[in-house]
C-alpha cells in the first residue's frame, strides 16, 4: 500500500494593503514640485522615482512589502541618451513635414504614424525597466519580448479601433496587455492575462453610448470617463495571474468619481488665482507705465512691460506645478490605495518556492517614453 502525501489546503484569499499616509505623499509631491520649479524640471526623474519607492514600499500581500530600486539618476542618463536620439528625428521630421505639405496635402501622416509606433515601443520598453525594479520577497519581477513586436501589434488594433469608432478598444486593451503579461515573470514564475475583450465590452458597452453625449456636456464627462477608468481597472486587475496566483477586484464603478471631480475643483481654484495674480501684475504693470501721463519714455515704457512679461512666466509655472501636485495626489496616490483596496490575492502559496531569475533592463526605453511624452506610470 503506497502512501501517498496529501496537499496542504489552499490558503484563503489574502487582502492587499496599503499603509502609505497621505499626509507624507502631499510633502513628497510638494517638496519635489518646488525643487522641479528650481532645477528648471530636471528633479522629476529623482521624483518619479520617489513617487514609486513611496507607493511600492508601503504596498503589502501577506505582510511583506515590494520594494522599488530604480534610482533618479538612471532615468536622467536614460532620458539624455534618448534625446540625443530623439532630437535629430524631430528635427528632420519637422523639415520634411513642412516640405512634404508644400506638395500634397496629409504627406506627413506617415512620419505621424510612425512616431505613434515608436511610442508604443517606448511605453513597452518603460514598462520593462520599471519591473525589473520591483522586487517582492527578495525576487525580482522581469521581462522579456519585443517592444516592436508590441508597437506592431499597437498599430494595427488601434486602426482597428478607429475604424469601428473605439468599439475595438476593449478587445485592443486585452490583446496588447496579454502580450505583456505573456512577457513578464516573477523570478521562475511566467505571468500570464485572462480578461477578455468580451468581459470588458459587457461592463461598459453603455459608456460608449453616453460618451457622445458626454463630450457635449461637460459635468457628464467626467462622471463617464472616471467610471470607464473605474471598470478598465478592475477588468484589468483581475485578469492577472502569475502562475497559480491570480488577482481578483472588486473595485465599484463610481470609485473614481470623487477623484476626478476634486481634480476639477482644484484646477478650477488655482486657475482663479491665476487670474488674480495676473490683474495684480497689469494693475502694478499700468501703475509703473503711469497711465494718464503723457510723455513716458519708450524705453522705459518697453522695460515695463518686459518686467510684466517676466513676471507672468513664474506665476504660471507655479500654476502647472501645482495642477501637478494635485494629480499626483488624487490621481496616482488616491487611486492606487482606492485600487487597491479592492484586490484579493488567490493562491500565494505558488510564489512560496520561486527562483530568482531575470536580468535588469535599461532606463533607455523610460527616457524615450519620457521624451515622447507617452511615459505611463
Amino acid at each position: 500500500m503506497s502512501f501517498v502525501p496529501q496537499q496542504p489546503p489552499p490558503l484563503p484569499p489574502l487582502s492587499v494593503t496599503f499603509s502609505g499616509a497621505r499626509s507624507e505623499f502631499f510633502r513628497l509631491v510638494s517638496r519635489g514640485a518646488a525643487i522641479e520649479l528650481i532645477t528648471l524640471g530636471f528633479y522629476r526623474f529623482w521624483l518619479a522615482t520617489d513617487i514609486r519607492r513611496h507607493l511600492w514600499v508601503n504596498t503589502s500581500v501577506d505582510g511583506d512589502s515590494a520594494e522599488y530600486t530604480g534610482r533618479g539618476k538612471e532615468l536622467l542618463i536614460g532620458f539624455l541618451f534618448a534625446m540625443a536620439i530623439l532630437v535629430p528625428i524631430y528635427l528632420a521630421y519637422f523639415l520634411v513635414t513642412v516640405e512634404a505639405e508644400r506638395y500634397e496635402g496629409f504627406a506627413s501622416i506617415p512620419l505621424l504614424i510612425s512616431f505613434y509606433a515608436f511610442g508604443q515601443f517606448a511605453i513597452y520598453r518603460a514598462r520593462r525597466y520599471r519591473l525589473t525594479r520591483t522586487v517582492w520577497r527578495g525576487v525580482r519581477f522581469w521581462m522579456d519580448g519585443s517592444g516592436w513586436a508590441y508597437a506592431g501589434r499597437a498599430m494595427l488594433w488601434t486602426l482597428l479601433a478607429v475604424l469601428t469608432l473605439g468599439l475595438a478598444w476593449p478587445w485592443r486593451a486585452a490583446a496588447l496587455e496579454r502580450y505583456k503579461m505573456r512577457h513578464s515573470h516573477y523570478g521562475d514564475l511566467r505571468g500570464d492575462f485572462e480578461g477578455r475583450g468580451w468581459e470588458f465590452f459587457k461592463q461598459a458597452w453603455y459608456l460608449w453610448l453616453i460618451a457622445p453625449f458626454a463630450i457635449l456636456l461637460f459635468p457628464l464627462l467626467p462622471f463617464v470617463y472616471a467610471q470607464f477608468k473605474a471598470v478598465e481597472w478592475r477588468w484589468w486587475l483581475s485578469g492577472i495571474r502569475f502562475g497559480g496566483v491570480r488577482l481578483e477586484s472588486s473595485l465599484p464603478v463610481n470609485a473614481f468619481h470623487g477623484l476626478y471631480w476634486k481634480v476639477i475643483g482644484w484646477f478650477i481654484l488655482l486657475s482663479l488665482v491665476y487670474v488674480i495674480y495676473l490683474g495684480a501684475v497689469i494693475a502694478l504693470g499700468m501703475s509703473l507705465l503711469g497711465l494718464g501721463k503723457d510723455g513716458l519714455p519708450q524705453a522705459q515704457a518697453l522695460a515695463t512691460q518686459m518686467l510684466l512679461v517676466v513676471a507672468m512666466v513664474p506665476g504660471y509655472i507655479a500654476l502647472i506645478l501645482a495642477v501637478n501636485v494635485v494629480m499626483r495626489l488624487y490621481l496616482v496616490r488616491d487611486m492606487w490605495a482606492v485600487a487597491l483596496d479592492s484586490v484579493r490575492v488567490y493562491g500565494i502559496e505558488a510564489m512560496a518556492n520561486v527562483a530568482a531569475k531575470g536580468d535588469l533592463a535599461s532606463a533607455l526605453g523610460e527616457g524615450f517614453a519620457d521624451g515622447l511624452d507617452v511615459a505611463g506610470f
